[in-house]
């Protein structure tokens, strides 16, 4: 039971191994490998992209010692969709006893009931069924009725949002046997009981967008994305330092602060400009740029939540390499 699961991002293509056992999911091999012909979650170069893609899968490979052959791929969540459905279907079963095969009858139900012809289906996420006259049952199978009723969220995307990345894969070799978005996973890595009869929103700030999505009771219903990321913060200080993007980019991984308030004006880096000149940038001035920006992108996702939302949000978990920054948190 090895599963492997690859996330073609625009800064990196990051590849993630586990072996599931004794039902429980233990990671064999991660790797992120630099991404090029990539741009918001969208292939734009398909040479460039495969190369990369190929390079990735022979790095883990290596760590592994075993070919990989078939994945889970995310697809980008531009224009996704999410459409609540409904279906109903009698129990037949010995004793009226509902089975699995009950639960996906009634979930195929509901899907035929929207009809998506021009989009693709990426999942179905169940919120809850009913049971004869009992409504908001979490999990029915087990139960005694006549009818299983069900509400759900179908979420859809473009067709080329999913069969560019399939395509891809398969002209290498490998077969993609499921796909999904990057934010129905986000909410599982911080998932716990406190969320699930709550409204929350996660902010994920990416490379070169930041992905805004709202969830009810734990489940996906709602994303939007921002043209903002973290290659903004690096353009920001290549701007006003007069620096190539490399060098921006270590800037901020290795000396700025995402907050000014514990950036020190003593602490000085030398380096070197476009214009070939050695000078000076001290912490608190690089800093204030870095913070300005990440203040834009934030206040951008609040009126973002409040445009997928008018319900009151009972939490906000803000993720991505972004959010890493040391003094993020202030």
């Amino acid at each position: 039971h090895i599963y492997t699961s690859i996330d073609i991002g625009s800064d990196a293509i990051k590849i993630v191994v586990c072996e599931l056992y004794k039902n429980k999911i233990n990671l064999l091999a991660s790797s992120a490998f630099k991404s090029k012909g990539i741009k918001k979650g969208l292939i734009t170069d398909v040479d460039l992209a495969s190369e990369c893609i190929k390079g990735a899968f022979s790095e883990i490979e290596d760590m592994l010692g075993i070919k990989i052959k078939k994945v889970v791929t995310t697809v980008s969540s531009f224009n996704a969709e999410y459409s609540i459905i409904k279906g109903n279907i009698k129990i037949n079963s010995e004793n009226n006893i509902i089975t699995s095969r009950d639960i996906i009858k009634v979930l195929e139900v509901a899907i035929k009931s929207n009809p998506y012809t021009l989009r693709e289906m990426v999942t179905i996420l169940p919120v809850d069924y009913s049971v004869d006259n009992k409504a908001f049952i979490k999990n029915p199978k087990g139960l005694s009725g006549s009818v299983l009723g069900c509400r759900a969220v179908l979420i859809t995307t473009p067709k080329k949002n999913v069969y560019s990345v399939i395509t891809l894969l398969e002209n290498l070799g490998i077969e993609v046997v499921d796909i999904s978005l990057n934010n129905i996973g986000d909410l599982y890595s911080f998932n716990n009981k406190n969320f699930q009869d709550k409204v929350g929103a996660i902010v994920n700030i990416g490379s070169d967008i930041t992905q805004v999505s709202l969830y009810n009771k734990s489940v996906l219903v709602k994303s939007s994305t921002l043209n903002q990321g973290g290659k903004n913060i690096d353009s920001d200080i290549s701007y006003m330092f007069k620096v190539d993007i490399p060098t921006a980019k270590k800037l901020k991984l290795n000396f700025a602060l995402a907050h000014k308030k514990y950036a020190s004006p003593n602490d000085i880096v030398t380096v070197k400009s476009a214009y070939e000149d050695n000078f000076k940038i001290n912490q608190f001035e690089i800093s204030e740029v870095v913070m300005s920006r990440i203040e834009e992108i934030l206040n951008e996702a609040k009126k973002e939540i409040n445009l997928l939302t008018t319900r009151k949000i009972d939490y906000i978990i803000i993720t991505g390499g972004t959010s890493n920054m040391t003094g993020f948190e202030y």
